[in-house]
């Protein structure tokens, strides 16, 4: 899996999230937003790896976390979303998701779309925006 597939990955879930929500699944539309952002973040630490260097293996097995915080870090954009106003609020809705929502059916409709709103919103603001520029 290279950087182009993380990417593709990230708005496939993202579309995905949409359509489960529209369908009236909120949970599965909840739990698939957060897989768009971690492959969007993932993409972002795979920008890292210059073509032909033998990737440095920490930065590797801390790679394969599905906490968002974590990857954030890695992906060395903690400090620019501490800076903006708008994204630290948004950082606020998207860093408690967590891969185990898998197992949960407790999500509400309006829970699901605050995160796909936190991720993309309709005046094209919102993580995923944000984090396209870095990827």
């Amino acid at each position: 899996m290279n950087r182009l597939d993380l990417q593709k990955l990230s708005d496939l879930r993202l579309s995905e999230s949409k359509a489960l929500l529209q369908a009236g699944f909120p949970d599965g539309a909840y739990y698939l937003a957060g897989y768009a952002v971690e492959c969007a973040l993932k993409a972002c630490i795979a920008r890292q790896t210059k073509q032909h260097d033998f990737p440095d293996k920490e930065l590797v097995s801390r790679s394969y976390t599905h906490k968002l915080q974590v990857l954030l870090d890695l992906a060395k954009l903690t400090d620019k979303l501490a800076s903006d106003p708008t994204l630290r609020v948004v950082w606020v809705v998207l860093k408690n998701w967590s891969e185990e929502g898998r197992y949960r059916i407790e999500k509400t409709k309006q829970q699901a779309l605050e995160l796909l709103l936190a991720i993309e919103d309709q005046t094209g603001g919102g993580f995923l925006p944000w984090v396209r520029n870095h990827w």
